[in-house]
């Protein structure tokens, strides 16, 4: 069974979402009419991954215009059941397509940086909170949990998401590896030399396809009134430069790595590299060894508040 797969590397359009929408929907078309099923879009590409900014914060104290410029990033983040998912799916169905897409999404008064996934009936398949955002990440973006784990399916297998850096988590991998994910999603925002090498890792380690899609942003493209940078000043001043790529389940690299330049990179994939790759690993099968290592996964969802059950709640009229 094959199908052809496309990873998008491109630039959010920083705080205005509606026109990032549009951005997708012409990947997408594209996407399709170069005969993909599958489309994987960056790392927080929906709401936009501020490289180099730090609202103003420091330990022990913030400061009006950091709570200013988080307001303005919250504001250009989506919900699950808003407008912005809903117009992603009808694309979706449109085009026929299976979609990975980056979003920061809006939670009450918290942000996460989610993976979600789309389904080309138009429907929204599920979601993926990243665990654990990565060093200054955690002040404009909350936890995830284990109840948003489960990948999901497709007519080529189980497609899932792990986000950036949770892909040097390896009870992480474990999880989705369990799962027999076949399509391995990785959007990203690390550009370094070095993912290449961990995507093809994680190909061989999990027999899996990998698809890594990773944003193509300048310091041109980032509007400084609206949010302060502390990256260099020059409109070429590239704050994210790519490196998107698409691997075997045995590490051979079908696309890419592309840098400093946007690009939609697609690839053909075999799906019976799977169980080829499989004959002499298998991570959760016969080369796992549950007697010496087992990995306890928790999925339920973590709630600040559970009502009892049974309780009621009791209004006392305040005395006259």
């Amino acid at each position: 069974m094959k199908l052809t797969a496309a990873v998008a590397q491109t630039a959010t359009v920083l705080f205005d979402t509606p026109a990032t929408l549009a951005r997708a929907e012409g990947l997408m078309a594209e996407a399709a009419r170069r005969g993909a099923q599958v489309i994987v879009f960056p790392e927080a590409f929906i709401g936009g991954y501020p490289k180099g900014a730090d609202f103003h914060i420091f330990v022990g104290a913030r400061t009006p215009e950091g709570r200013r410029e988080f307001q303005k990033y919250w504001s250009a983040a989506v919900t699950l059941d808003g407008p912005e998912i809903a117009q992603l799916a009808q694309a979706a169905a449109a085009h026929q397509l299976y979609v990975c897409v980056g979003i920061i999404e809006r939670d009450g008064g918290t942000l996460y940086c989610t993976a979600v996934y789309l389904g080309p009936q138009g429907q929204v398949l599920g979601h993926h909170r990243k665990l654990m955002p990565t060093a200054l990440e955690r002040i404009m973006w909350g936890y995830g949990d284990g109840s948003t784990l489960q990948a999901v399916d497709t007519p080529w297998g189980k497609l899932g998401a792990v986000i950036c850096w949770e892909n040097y988590m390896p009870a992480m991998r474990m999880a989705m590896y369990q799962q027999r994910v076949a399509l391995y999603c990785a959007p990203t925002a690390d550009d370094r030399a070095t993912w290449i090498s961990s995507m093809q890792h994680i190909a061989m380690e999990g027999r899996c396809f990998v698809l890594s899609a990773c944003q193509h942003l300048r310091r041109a493209q980032f509007p400084m009134d609206a949010m302060h940078n502390r990256l260099p000043e020059a409109p070429d001043t590239v704050l994210m430069r790519g490196g998107s790529c698409i691997v075997s389940p045995l590490g051979k690299v079908l696309a890419g790595p592309v840098y400093d330049e946007d690009a939609l990179l697609t690839a053909e994939l075999d799906l019976d590299e799977i169980a080829q790759g499989q004959f002499d690993f298998d991570p959760v099968g016969h080369y796992a060894r549950p007697d010496v290592f087992q990995l306890a996964v928790n999925t339920a969802p973590q709630r600040a508040v559970h009502a009892a059950a049974g309780a009621t709640t009791v209004v006392t009229p305040p005395a006259e």
